[in-house]
This record gives structure tokens, C-alpha cells and sequence, in this order.
């Protein structure tokens, strides 16, 4: 039983810091690593799902944009926006 617990807070932390680093990046302007993606055409934007979270980004993702990246995007937790951020 203390095994099975124990292995339960090192899944919970592993997943809290692929949350983390999902929200980093794109607070960051980058796109996430640990989502599965339903992108656009233009190869980036689209709604990316996590556990228990997800981002709706929009951004320049083909070769030819003069600035690439993420250049929009909102955060939800459970279904709820938590925050949203516009790359100047």
C-alpha cells in the first residue's frame, strides 16, 4: 500500500512539470512540448491538449512569417480560462 502511494505523488509530480513546462513555454511565446495538438493550416495554430489543461494559440508558423512564434494565447484549466497573453 505505501508503495502504490508513493508511486501515485511521483505521477502527480511528474505531471504537475509537464504542466509547468507547457505553461512556461507558452507564457514564453513558444509552443508547448507535452500537448497533443489539432492544429490550422498554418502548421502551429490551434487548440493544444494536456492533462487537465489545454492552450488555444495563434502565432506565425509558416517559413515566410517575418516574426515566428506564438503570438497569442489562452490557458485553461478544466474547462476554465485561466489566463490569457498577446506578444507585442
Amino acid at each position: 500500500m505505501k508503495k502504490a502511494i508513493i508511486a501515485c505523488i511521483i505521477l502527480l509530480c511528474l505531471l504537475c512539470a509537464l504542466a509547468v513546462t507547457d505553461y512556461a513555454r507558452v507564457h514564453s511565446f513558444e509552443k508547448p512540448i507535452f500537448c497533443i495538438s489539432k492544429t490550422a493550416d498554418d502548421g502551429g495554430s490551434g487548440t493544444y491538449y494536456g492533462l487537465f489543461y489545454h492552450f488555444e494559440i495563434q502565432g506565425n508558423f509558416l517559413p515566410e512569417d517575418e516574426f515566428p512564434g506564438v503570438t497569442k494565447y489562452r490557458y485553461y484549466i478544466l474547462g476554465r480560462e485561466i489566463e490569457q497573453g498577446i506578444r507585442d
